[in-house]
């Protein structure tokens, strides 16, 4: 009965999209307020009617309701409860009904809380995003019913895949879904404001914290899927540049863009088409990593699904989607004013640099990402492009952004004195030529692009620091004045300081981890010892462990450092009997300079019968990776709290009859 109501509520929301669709876009366009205002109501109805359909698949994950299909393919009743909560978003229709509930979340927000946005712009913005919700749900209730029973019901499930039974992949694809869906209310706007014919300062402030809090939400995503593939797949990386980690990466480059464009837009009114445009084409980028681990274009532990027929639809909705936002586009963007004038050298130019180097980066991720997919469908040829290209070609386009990043927050807006820049930077500059030659002098054999990126990090770290005592006049003003300002720097600023610095960090994990690894790979039996980055490692042996819903055999080994005892680890590799599967469960000892990495698994070759295959890596700084993402994201967080996003948004002159900014036709 439960899943037939959440069926039911499934329906009703997507006739309640319908109205929403298209009821407040015709009250904006006639100036209806009754029709526009309806939009308030539909919102709110339709997440609480997707909450229901949501809750109800839930409730059935829960209590192994395995007459339906979706429970009885990705659960069991042995599974532990986390697991099969996580299980409602750990297929293909259930992950699909995560989406559409986050999506009418988003709408449902602009609802409640965007009360100083004029009435047109919020009608047409949750239009849109009806528009999208209509898509999606049709394609769920079509194609993807997430409540299909089965008759007669098995008598237990068939579990879900192992790799997602990890207290990290749990909450990898909401926060995931958050950062993807979350672009949908930035399209809506910008949409929206075509429509509507007004671009301005007003406008960017009123989309820069929805943009602000998808993007926070994809950087914890992309972060979570990094710390789990590190310690749960037991190659000791953290990424790998697969395509489906790839299709996250590139909507964070664009959002990340657009959040520097729509800065300009709000304070000086430029960069308006171009803000508009990366818009679109973020949430371009979210659906397209939705249509490839759906499609059946690639086999992932990431993907979904592999029906073509679903990725068709996807297709079809990717392209109408952005075909008609881009073809609007394209009629409006040449009238819009083209905002205030600047000079090459000023925070404008700085902030438009930026946008080409992310946007670029984004490109070429796009392109290594899709050429072997385009290949193959059109010779049948099949290539692999992996690491070696990316690292080529990413890594170079990133470290002239890293110096923008440390001298943008210097320049002044419309014209910028270079010569007091560079003399203000000086320091920074100095302390960062010294760093790259004591790291060139401690690692001549290179890698020269790991050195310089290593230095690069540390600049960007220096003149992040510097800017915050440059703004507090630290040590040019007494101490009590300079605590003073502390205190009145607005919270966006903090934001500001603490993501560009969480760069750095996150930048020096990675130099370190690849450049200065240490890896040794054994068979090994009851005391056997491998010595690696000054540990001595000693194999005490392997020993089977039970679990709730799988079975372990678990290796010890302890760890002395100049023979005294460090601690002891315990990898595992588990065997779980329904899915018919192993994962492994990787042993890491953190410490301030590196992580000393194990795992353990039966060796393949007969040769070696009664070994076990231990893999040990010491990885320096790795840690440093996840502490910057950590930074990254709390300094999102703190600009989202800038009283300026949530009240102080510019008011727009008041006229009898909203008029259109562009001429008439």
């Amino acid at each position: 009965m439960i899943p037939e109501l959440g069926n039911l509520a499934l329906t009703l929301a997507l006739a309640v999209a319908v109205v929403q669709s298209f009821l407040p876009m015709l009250g904006a366009s006639r100036g209806n307020i009754l029709w526009m205002r309806s939009a308030l109501t539909t919102s709110s109805l339709q997440f609480v009617l997707i909450a229901l359909s949501f809750s109800a698949l839930m409730r059935s994950f829960i209590v192994s309701d395995f007459s339906v299909v979706n429970v009885a393919s990705n659960s069991h009743s042995l599974k532990p409860l986390l697991f099969k909560i996580a299980g409602t978003w750990g297929s293909h229709e259930g992950s699909l009904l995560l989406w559409v509930l986050i999506l009418a979340a988003f709408g449902a927000s602009v609802t409640w809380f965007g009360a100083n946005i004029p009435d047109t712009l919020r009608a047409r913005t949750l239009s849109v995003q009806a528009w999208i919700s209509v898509g999606f749900l049709s394609f769920l209730l079509l194609t993807s019913n997430p409540f299909e029973r089965v008759f007669p019901a098995p008598l237990d499930g068939n579990g879900l895949n192992p790799l997602l039974q990890d207290f990290g992949l749990a909450l990898h694809p909401p926060f995931l879904y958050l950062g993807y869906v979350g672009f949908s209310i930035v399209y809506s706007f910008a949409v929206a404001a075509l429509i509507e014919g007004r671009i301005d300062p007003a406008w960017a402030r009123w989309v820069r914290p929805w943009t602000l809090a998808a993007w926070v939400c994809l950087t914890i995503g992309i972060a979570l899927g990094s710390w789990w593939a590190y310690y749960e797949l037991g190659w000791g990386g953290w990424w790998f540049w697969d395509p489906v980690e790839n299709v996250s990466f590139i909507p964070w480059l664009v959002g990340t863009a657009l959040l520097h464009s729509a800065i300009v837009v709000e304070k000086r009114g430029a960069f308006k088409s171009w803000t508009v445009l990366l818009a679109i084409l973020t949430f371009a980028m979210s659906l397209l990593g939705t249509f490839i681990v759906r499609s059946g274009v690639l086999t992932s532990v990431h993907a979904f699904a592999t029906d073509p027929e679903r990725g068709l639809y996807i297709l079809a909705l990717l392209g109408i989607t952005i075909g008609g936002s881009l073809a609007l586009y394209a009629v409006r963007a040449p009238a819009m004013e083209a905002g205030g004038l600047y000079r090459p050298i000023s925070r404008e130019s700085g902030l438009l640099v930026n946008n080409l180097l992310l946007t670029t980066a984004a490109a070429t991720v796009l392109f290594g990402t899709l050429y072997p997919l385009l290949l193959e469908a059109v010779t049948g040829d099949k290539i692999s492009v992996g690491p070696p290209f990316f690292n080529a070609s990413f890594v170079p386009l990133m470290l002239p952004l890293i110096i923008i990043a440390g001298v943008g927050p210097f320049l002044s807006w419309k014209r910028a004195d270079l010569g007091g820049i560079v003399d203000r930077l000086k320091w920074a500059a100095g302390i960062t030529a010294v760093v790259l030659l004591i790291t060139w002098y401690l690692n001549t054999d290179g890698p020269v692009l790991g050195i310089v990126s290593f230095g690069f990090a540390i600049w960007l770290l220096l003149t992040t620091i510097q800017e915050w005592a440059w703004r507090v006049k630290l040590f040019k003003a007494p101490i009590s004045e300079s605590m003073r300002r502390a205190r009145n720097l607005p919270r966006s600023s903090y934001g500001m300081a603490l993501a560009h610095a969480g760069i750095a960090i996150a930048i020096l994990g990675f130099v370190g981890s690849t450049m200065w690894k240490s890896e040794s790979v054994t068979f090994a039996t009851p005391g056997d010892q491998v010595e690696i980055a000054g540990y001595e490692l000693t194999f005490i042996g392997a020993e089977t462990v039970l679990g709730p819903n799988y079975t372990s055999r678990q290796g010890t080994l302890q760890v002395t450092r100049d023979g005294k005892p460090v601690t002891e680890l315990y990898p595992e590799r588990r065997n779980y009997a329904v899915a018919g599967s192993s994962t492994t469960e990787s042993a890491i000892l953190s410490t301030i300079r590196g992580d000393l990495y194990t795992s353990i698994s039966e060796p393949a070759a007969e040769s070696a019968e009664g070994k076990w295959t231990l893999r040990i890596l010491f990885e320096p700084l790795v840690g440093l990776i996840w502490l910057g993402a950590f930074m990254l994201s709390l300094g999102g967080i703190l600009s989202l709290t800038d009283r300026r996003l949530r009240i102080g948004a510019p008011t727009r002159a008041q006229n009898p009859m909203p008029q259109p900014a562009f001429p008439a036709e």
